[in-house]
């Protein structure tokens, strides 16, 4: 089983796969507009998010929606991950590229 710091690893690496060569959408409000329509793949969300309210329906969101949803360190690391010279809240991918099989382990993962 893939402990949580694996999962953060493979976290960032999807969303950097999936910047390349598919599709991701960076930020709280296009992260949630991709749960919302069911086109995300995969939800990541940062930790150090302050006020914490800013993404605490995003998890629910993403459960009832059958969404695999993963948290991670940083907004600052999320934000490189993504390409962003800036941190981010969040990142949906939307279609994911060469990070497809990525997913799938971390899926698994969170099934365990």
């Amino acid at each position: 089983m893939a402990d949580e710091k694996q999962l953060m690893e493979m976290a960032y690496e999807a969303v950097e796969l999936a910047k390349k060569s598919g599709k991701i959408r960076k930020g709280t409000n296009e992260a949630t507009k991709s749960i919302e329509k069911g086109t995300a793949k995969l939800v990541v969300v940062a930790k150090d998010v302050n006020p914490p309210e800013i993404v605490m329906h995003i998890s629910p969101l993403c459960k009832e929606k059958g969404i695999p949803f993963i948290q991670t360190g940083s907004k600052d690391d999320l934000g490189a991950a993504a390409g962003l010279a800036v941190g981010t809240c969040a990142v949906a991918i939307v279609q994911e590229g060469q990070a497809a099989n990525v997913i799938k382990e971390i899926e698994k993962a969170l099934k365990e």
